[in-house]
């Protein structure tokens, strides 16, 4: 009888410690993910937040226009992309100026990261087609609303200066 007992705690105890094994692999794997999207997901903030702010000089060269709520960039990018470049060629001294705006229909959080989505969607364009890292910079627009069109409050303005 008393072995019964001995067996039946040993199997409980064994079942219990993996029952915790388990819930503790999901919890630290869900953190694990959830840290690293969120890692990915705010470097490009925090790397616009502590550049330093850059003033709009002149009419912006290239707009790009998103859908809402979306950060894709738009089928006409690579003309857009192309204009920058033809751009900067004229002058090498000059930087690449991006603003994101974005319309009022949902939160302004979401909105606010929308916007920056979108900005960084087109800087990362402009790298890959050739523009050096270093000459992009990035600059929250003083009103992120773009007006009482929406499409024209979806926008990417960029500015070489």
């Amino acid at each position: 009888m008393q072995e019964d007992d001995d067996n039946q705690n040993l199997v409980l105890g064994i079942l219990f410690g993996i029952i915790a094994l388990v819930i503790g692999l999901v919890i630290g794997l869900t953190v694990y993910v959830t840290g690293q999207t969120n890692a990915a997901k705010t470097a490009p903030v925090a790397a616009v937040a502590d550049a330093p702010e850059i003033a709009e000089v002149g009419e912006a060269l290239a707009k790009l226009y998103f859908d809402s709520g979306k950060a894709d960039l738009p089928a006409n990018v690579a003309e857009e992309v192309a204009k920058v470049i033809a751009k900067l060629q004229e002058d090498s001294s000059k930087i690449v100026l991006i603003s994101g705006y974005h319309d009022e229909t949902g939160g302004a959080a979401v909105n606010a990261e929308v916007a920056k989505a979108r900005a960084v969607a087109l800087k990362d364009a402009l790298i890959a087609a050739g523009v050096p890292a270093d000459k992009v910079a990035m600059r929250k627009p003083a009103v992120t609303l773009g007006g009482t069109d929406a499409a024209e409050a979806r926008r990417v303005e960029v500015r070489v200066q």
